[in-house]
């Protein structure tokens, strides 16, 4: 019986959505339920009835029973439900913040933001400092409704562009980010984004990954933060004749997306049309955080810092930032602009920023620092079969190295891990009597075997021999 009750209290959170005109029960009135989960509305069903009272009967029609018409016929699924808006005067008068919406006496200041991304991410201090601060002053204004006060001072919204190499931990440092904050987070890929009309994914399906992390509650989502992945991709495209439907013309329809404006989402789906019921979804106090890699952004960065370049003593050499990995933290709003983004596009991402390249020190704090770091997880998976699990300072660097030659950044130090692992896996239950297993330099560069300790009588005793594993 209580969970009956419960289902009911949850259930009271969501209104019904009318299968024909797509109006909630909210502004339609009470639905009538018909059989297969399909809710009309009143003024729909009279104008079905009118229409067929004109046209005469319709032979094979399916019988419909007028007096169980407005009886509930199952479960609605939840996906196909909007949940109900509180009433903007109740919030008020009670003084109150929507449930799973922080307040702004619990707001973590910059500090504490950024002392927490230090526990998870490696490095990156300026960007990390970067967003600490954008996030905050983003989330003061949200909270105190700087909008309504009466000074006539309102505050704009400082959405964020992060600009880094593959694998600096851009994605990473988002999802830490929402972990902090406790707000919806949406995560998308620019690439699949189209003008609308054509193949693909429309701007708007952004905010419906959204609307479907806060589960369905608009007001929710209204707070969240949504970060648009690969955001280099939908650059103008040069050298051509055809309409750029997935270049130009996505930075132009997502220009009020940024800025602030009321959108028609739809609500379980990533498309719209008349099977699923729509939403409406104001984007002011949403943060967007756009990131990507800009491949050849550094030829056009390097090319105005060379601009210059003469003969003499005091000249600029055209080589002189062949070897900068950091270059792209020299970036401007005009190399952007000769990359492809257009002005519109990035004023209204106010903040920019770069993140470092993955340097061999960095690599190595990457693999023993963060809460959740790669070796880590090994020793935990070897601890398990009762295993210690070590590496050598010098093991350490040679993964490092290997990972510094593939210029992926962060993402090649598993592919690493995972090939000498593999053998180690694979033997170490086979013996009940192996205590410890050390990583060595040589077994990195496959010149050697990792030392192997055993379990003998209590007493750990150091084999010596250095035996390759098959």
């Amino acid at each position: 019986m209580s969970e009956e009750i419960d289902k009911k209290d949850q259930d009271s959170e969501y209104e019904d959505v009318c299968y024909i005109c797509r109006r909630p029960e909210s502004v339609a009135g009470e639905m009538i339920h018909i059989p297969n989960n399909i809710c009309i509305c009143r003024d729909c069903m009279q104008k079905t009835f009118d229409s067929m009272g004109q046209m005469g009967p319709f032979p094979g029609m399916p019988y419909m029973d007028m007096f169980t018409m407005g009886q509930p016929q199952g479960e609605v699924p939840r996906n196909q439900k909007l949940k109900k808006k509180k009433a903007q005067k109740e919030e008020k008068t009670n003084n109150k913040k929507p449930e799973g919406i922080f307040d702004i006496r619990h707001l973590p200041a910059p500090h504490v933001i950024k002392k927490t991304l230090d526990e998870h991410v490696v490095g990156q201090e300026f960007a990390k400092k970067v967003m600490s601060v954008a996030v905050y002053n983003h989330y003061k204004r949200v909270l105190t409704d700087s909008g309504d006060q009466d000074d006539g001072i309102e505050i704009e919204k400082s959405n964020m562009l992060m600009i880094g190499p593959t694998g600096s931990g851009k994605t990473y440092m988002v999802k830490t980010l929402a972990k902090i904050l406790q707000v919806p987070l949406a995560i998308t890929d620019a690439t699949s984004l189209t003008e609308a009309g054509y193949i693909g994914d429309d701007v708007e399906s952004v905010l419906s990954k959204l609307l479907a992390a806060a589960d369905n509650d608009a007001e929710q989502a209204e707070h969240g933060i949504v970060f648009i992945d690969e955001i280099d991709k939908i650059a103008k495209k040069r050298n051509t004749n055809s309409r750029d439907v997935s270049g130009e013309s996505v930075q132009q329809a997502m220009l009020k997306l940024l800025e602030g404006s009321d959108v028609e989402v739809p609500v379980g789906a990533t498309s719209k049309n008349a099977m699923v019921p729509i939403t409406t979804i104001n984007t002011r106090n949403i943060l967007f955080i756009c990131g990507g890699a800009f491949p050849e952004l550094e030829k056009v960065i390097k090319k105005r810092l060379t601009r210059q370049s003469s003969i003499g003593f005091t000249a600029q050499l055209s080589d002189e930032f062949d070897k900068d990995e950091n270059l792209l933290q020299k970036v401007t709003t005009e190399d952007l602009r000769e990359f492809g983004m257009i002005p519109e596009f990035l004023g209204r991402l106010p903040v920019v920023f770069a993140l470092q390249a993955m340097t061999e020190e960095m690599l190595v704090k990457v693999l023993t620092q963060p809460k959740n770091a790669i070796i880590k997880q090994y020793q935990k998976l070897l601890a398990l079969d009762e295993v210690a699990l070590c590496f050598d300072d010098e093991a350490l660097h040679a993964i490092a190295r290997k990972a510094v030659e593939k210029k992926t950044g962060a993402r090649a130090l598993r592919a690493i891990i995972e090939e000498f692992m593999l053998d180690i896996m694979y033997e170490i239950p086979k013996d009940d009597m192996i205590g410890k297993v050390t990583i060595t330099e040589d077994y990195i560069e496959k010149k050697g075997a990792p030392l192997i300790q055993m379990r003998e009588s209590g007493e750990a005793k150091l084999l010596t021999q250095r035996e390759e594993m098959s």
